[in-house]
């Protein structure tokens, strides 16, 4: 690996081996998210927590400030809405001369296997690969499943994740789910946790986070759980304690609940 692609992942992947991406790439097909309507004012309590920042190049030039900048890894697929036809019929949106000229730490974009795109998307990873690899940036395969959540099993993210990494992605991330292992140990890349819909409560965001961890993950791409929680700053707290300070998920919601009250008083 040339020492450009490896300073770059060390820019995103801290010296403990773990990663905590904070996606706020969300309205790329679903506009103005709920909490993220102004993105810049969202990330603005929070980001310090962060080790990246996965967005677009649009809300990167109108809403993050170039000067002191979290790591970016931007987001170069879309071509799909929420009111269009199929999330899956996705294809490369940004040039590697624009992610290059935006001086980015990575680039991501998202394959949907087993859709009736499969072939296109996938076809886009190898050939981000190829420019990638030309210049030194690293590319993360985001494994989406579009509207099909019931997809989210062990053998098929397994399947997902290994794909994406023969093709040359240097991460892979992907949604936690029962078995977790199987799917890390499948993988000869890293793999990080995708957060998915908003969880029932918050101890099931920071047990699913800790359990993925423990089973081979080296850490999350989570937006939702953090900036639509009530409570954001103790959130990823929270999470930044499982992650990097090996707290439990037991500990991370003790923190959790110190830091909501410390707000509240």
């Amino acid at each position: 690996m040339d020492w450009g692609m490896k300073n770059r992942l060390s820019q995103i992947i801290k010296p403990d081996g773990h990663c905590m991406f904070l996606p706020i790439d969300h309205g790329y097909f679903q506009g103005p998210t709920s909490k993220l309507e102004k993105p810049g004012e969202t990330i603005k309590p929070i980001i310090d927590y962060a080790d990246a920042l996965f967005c677009t190049r649009g809300v990167l030039r109108a809403a993050i400030n170039p000067q002191g900048s979290k790591p970016i890894i931007l987001r170069v697929s879309g071509g799909t809405s929420m009111v269009g036809k199929d999330l899956s019929n996705e294809c490369i949106t940004t040039s590697i001369e624009d992610a290059i000229r935006l001086n980015v730490s990575a680039i991501g974009l998202s394959v949907f296997i087993g859709s009736d795109y499969e072939h296109q998307t996938l076809k886009s990873l190898g050939k981000l690969v190829d420019e990638g690899e030309r210049y030194g940036i690293p590319v993360m395969a985001v494994t989406a499943v579009g509207r099909e959540m019931e997809k989210r099993d062990a053998r098929y993210l397994g399947l997902c994740c290994r794909i994406a990494a023969e093709l040359g992605a240097k991460v892979v991330k992907t949604y936690w789910c029962e078995n977790f292992e199987k799917v890390t140990g499948g993988c000869p890349v890293p793999v990080v946790m995708a957060g998915g819909p908003k969880t029932n409560s918050d101890l099931e965001v920071f047990e699913f986070v800790y359990d993925g961890m423990q089973k081979g993950s080296i850490g999350v791409n989570l937006g939702r759980n953090i900036w639509q929680n009530e409570h954001p700053v103790a959130m990823i707290k929270g999470l930044h304690a499982i992650i990097h300070g090996k707290a439990t998920a037991k500990e991370a919601n003790e923190l959790f609940v110190t830091e909501k009250n410390k707000k509240q008083k």
